[in-house]
């Protein structure tokens, strides 16, 4: 009895390392789960926050750099601070920020607002993707239907309502000299953002899931349908200073020349009352005199 207490049987110790090793598969699976539940949960995010309407993931060029193999390129420190608060990196005069600035048509990258956990799971997911834990998504090529300018400049204006009740661009942009009749001034003017953000390809991403708190918050829930989308692309397309159509040119030239008759006529109405002004005394006081 005295020797089984001191010297525990084989099949005793066996079992006594069973709960041991549960502990440490255990203690290893954790951070793995909670890295594969980081990275789903930053592949959620890079799409309901609007990367994809300026990056690829294996793609190619949009917008901004294809992001496959980012995280190999770029020190986690700074990739983590860029990602979080890229105004700032680039107000600082950031060399890599700058060069990208500089590369792709002086658009800067987007504050989204994101927190700290956001941010280390759109890094989670990308790491995924680099390691070859995920593979890389499809590249998006939207194939929309053919679009129409006219119909582009309706929805522009707000002529033609969009389908899922979004607001018409004119409400926040002006173009091509239509801000000057009422265009919004809360975002930046349109004339050339169809060069500005890639042509077609770029531009039609942006537009169906763009990047910024304001504008993905209005268009996430009321999102353009492909037609709209294609229509606007159209649009845009011709109201780049190269591309300004003959009818446009002549419709600006119309409405400078029938403001400059309206300032005329104002002009000569109010020199009128200001000699009518003068002349009424001096008459009033020849009249006296008589």
């Amino acid at each position: 009895m005295m020797r089984m207490i001191g010297k525990p049987a084989p099949l005793c110790r066996a079992f006594c390392l069973i709960p041991l090793g549960l502990l440490i598969l255990a203690l290893v699976a954790i951070p793995t789960r909670a890295g594969a539940q980081d990275a789903s949960e930053g592949e959620k995010l890079f799409t309901s926050k609007g990367c994809k309407a300026c990056h690829t993931i294996g793609g190619g060029k949009l917008v901004g750099p294809d992001l496959l193999g980012v995280t190999t390129r770029r020190d986690r420190a700074w990739l983590t601070r860029w990602i979080k608060e890229p105004d700032k990196v680039l107000a600082e005069g950031d060399a890599i920020a700058t060069q990208l600035y500089e590369e792709y048509n002086k658009i800067p990258m987007t504050n989204l607002g994101l927190t700290d956990g956001e941010v280390a799971a759109l890094i989670a997911y990308l790491v995924s993707i680099d390691t070859g834990g995920a593979p890389a998504p499809a590249p998006a090529a939207p194939a929309l239907p053919a679009g129409d300018l006219e119909r582009g400049k309706a929805l522009f204006l707000g002529t033609t309502r969009l389908a899922n009740g979004g607001p018409a661009c004119m409400v926040c942009h002006s173009v091509t000299g239509i801000g000057a009749l009422g265009g919004g001034a809360l975002g930046p003017d349109l004339t050339d953002v169809f060069n500005r953000y890639g042509g077609q390809a770029g531009l039609t991403a942006f537009l169906g899931s763009p990047a910024t708190i304001t504008m993905n918050a209005i268009w996430a829930n009321q999102p353009m349908t492909d037609q709209e989308r294609a229509d606007l692309v159209a649009f845009f397309e011709t109201t780049t200073t190269p591309l300004r159509t003959a009818s446009t040119l002549w419709t600006l030239a119309g409405l400078s020349g029938a403001g400059g008759v309206v300032l005329l006529a104002s002009a000569q109405v109010w020199w009128r009352k200001r000699l009518m002004g003068v002349r009424r005394p001096m008459v009033a006081r020849a009249n006296a005199k008589k």
